[in-house]
């Protein structure tokens, strides 16, 4: 996938930046923020459902937060998490979709057909249409629900679209990776488009105004014009910190003395993603939202290593379904928890965002069965036991089958070679190809001793298709108990031959022309017709090819000559 070289300011973004960070010039952190009388006159209690706001930061590492040993520079998350409850047993998913998809309906990738893969910008698929999803439930419950971020759930029909789904409003992105100046993203040679959307409509407007200054200052603006009487819930799925590497200059000049490029860039991106959480906070007291407010924050999978993120000392990265790939950050910030200032091992797994934040908004939860989530809620906030005993990671039964898997391995009840994890209390089992699966220190130095590609040998001829770990003793999974425990892994073996019968078909359609954005004037966006849609659909097979010629776009050439232009003038300014 292309890259664009832009990393540099282009002239739009020097004449926009005092505007859209106004309020990062106010003195001190989120402590040192002044009390406004509104905010006084709020008692932090539940005597009307509190205000929502959920963080989910994009490729952030385990390690890549202050309170993990981190050396990069995250004060505002520290202090939130340190004041708040900080969730050490906290799982999401390896790869971005399944992470959003399992957020926003409370269910098992199996149980909506997002078990392999991701969701790619030509394909004909979305979070399907008959789940109920978590703003549409907050909306019953009388909430206002904006969204600001990252999409990639779908947008091949305009009924996939953020504000079809539950969303009074939407600036973002709908595809999964986009430059974070020019909004421009490539699936592929020569295929190529704008995408940053207002509503249901493209938002060119915007173009070079940093994705995280421009997120962060769109939830203030929301924030400002909103009641703190009434309740609202923000979804603010930021874009930093995936690829490309890119952020403004003065972030990347503070860690001027890391000798790894990409370990510095990615570092500047952090702290410059943990200022605009602090800028959404500040907006939260300065409005009067603050006392009645829950924050939550989360990571969606795993750190990219070799682009500059860190698990450590976790085993895996992104992609695997070692604890590198789903264990993640996490932490509740509210001045309505109970028990503050602690830190919390209670089992809890992305899924159960669903249910707690309904049940907090005193939603209706009962018209909506088969949840896999749970209200982890009092586990929370007053430290009891998390009702969630285990966790399915995933069933992906498209993934290349382990070469050395098979069916008796599995004791005859299940295909070793399948791609499949599951943990069980303290166990926690693997199964099929799991991803890659070594152990990488923080990557600070310019030639980092074995680098990863060195590291990846150490392991890749084991023929193995089963493992068993015992987290809880075993967190950083270095001792294979697979072989001394076969009672424990027949056990687990069952648990996934009982989920994978509740498993629906996977929704993974072919690719198609149509979606290229140069019929859509250069952005990405809806594209199929409803007798398409009705096709592929009801057939279950193949899109049809696109039909006609493609249409000529002068404008997005005229773009792209620019944009080249301004790419080679700015290139080497950071």
């Amino acid at each position: 996938m292309a890259v664009y070289a832009l990393t540099g300011f282009s002239l739009v973004s020097l004449l926009s930046f005092g505007y859209l960070s106004w309020d990062w010039m106010k003195p001190g952190l989120v402590a040192d923020v002044a009390t406004s009388p509104m905010e006084k006159s709020l008692p932090p209690s539940f005597t009307r459902p509190p205000h929502i706001i959920f963080i989910l930061t994009d490729d952030q590492g385990y390690h890549d937060v202050g309170y993990h040993g981190s050396d990069i520079q995250t004060p505002t998350l520290d202090r939130l998490a340190a004041e708040g409850v900080k969730l050490e047993n906290y799982y999401i998913q390896p790869i971005c979709t399944p992470s959003r998809s399992q957020l926003i309906t409370g269910r098992y990738q199996i149980h909506t057909g997002l078990q392999h893969s991701i969701i790619r910008p030509r394909q004909p698929n979305c979070l399907p249409l008959d789940q109920v999803t978590l703003p549409q439930k907050l909306q019953e419950a009388g909430y206002s629900t904006h969204m600001v971020g990252k999409w990639h759930l779908g947008f091949y029909k305009k009924e996939c679209l953020p504000t079809r789904r539950g969303f009074d409003t939407f600036l973002g992105s709908l595809t999964g990776n986009v430059d974070y100046y020019t909004y421009d993203n490539c699936d592929g040679p020569g295929v190529c488009g704008y995408d940053l959307h207002e509503g249901e409509n493209v938002a060119w407007d915007q173009s070079g105004k940093y994705s995280t200054f421009l997120y962060a200052q769109r939830v203030s603006k929301i924030l400002a014009s909103h009641s703190p009487k009434e309740p609202i819930f923000i979804y603010v799925a930021f874009q930093a910190v995936h690829t490309p590497l890119q952020s403004p200059k003065e972030y990347i000049y503070r860690y001027r003395s890391m000798g790894n490029v990409a370990r510095r860039k990615y570092a500047a991106m952090v702290t410059c993603m943990d200022e605009a959480v602090k800028n959404i906070t500040w907006a939260l007291k300065k409005y009067g939202y603050y006392d009645n407010s829950v924050i939550v924050f989360s990571t969606d999978n795993g750190g990219q290593t070799f682009s500059g993120g860190s698990n450590w000392p976790l085993r895996g990265r992104k992609g695997t379904y070692w604890e590198g790939g789903v264990r993640g950050i996490g932490f509740v910030h509210s001045p309505l928890i109970k028990r503050k200032r602690r830190t919390s091992w209670a089992l809890v797994h992305i899924t159960d965002w669903y249910p707690t934040l309904v049940s907090l908004a005193r939603g209706n939860l009962s018209n909506v069965p088969g949840l896999d989530g749970y209200n982890v809620w009092p586990a929370i906030s007053e430290g009891k036991e998390s009702p969630r005993t285990e966790i399915l990671h995933n069933i992906d039964p498209l993934y290349n089958h382990a070469k050395y898997g098979s069916l008796e391995d599995g004791f005859g009840i299940w295909n070793t070679a399948v791609q499949a994890s599951i943990r069980v209390g303290e166990w926690k089992l693997l199964t099929g190809d799991p991803g890659y699966s070594d152990w990488i220190p923080p990557q600070t130095l310019t030639n980092f001793p074995g680098s990863w590609w060195n590291l990846e040998r150490l392991t890749d001829g084991l023929r193995k298709s089963v493992w068993l770990f015992n987290i809880t003793a075993d967190p950083y999974e270095r001792y294979d108990l697979s072989e001394q425990r076969p009672d424990v892994v027949r056990a687990l073996l069952t648990r996934l031959v009982h989920y994978n019968r509740t498993a629906i078909p996977v929704r993974y359609p072919a690719e198609n022309p149509r979606a290229h954005p140069d019929f859509n004037g250069g952005a990405w966006g809806p594209w199929a017709s409803e007798d398409e849609v009705e096709e592929w659909e009801g057939g279950g097979g193949e899109p049809p090819k696109s039909r006609g010629k493609k249409k000529k776009c002068k404008i997005c050439k005229l773009r792209s000559f620019f944009r080249k232009l301004n790419t080679r003038l700015m290139s080497n300014r950071i």
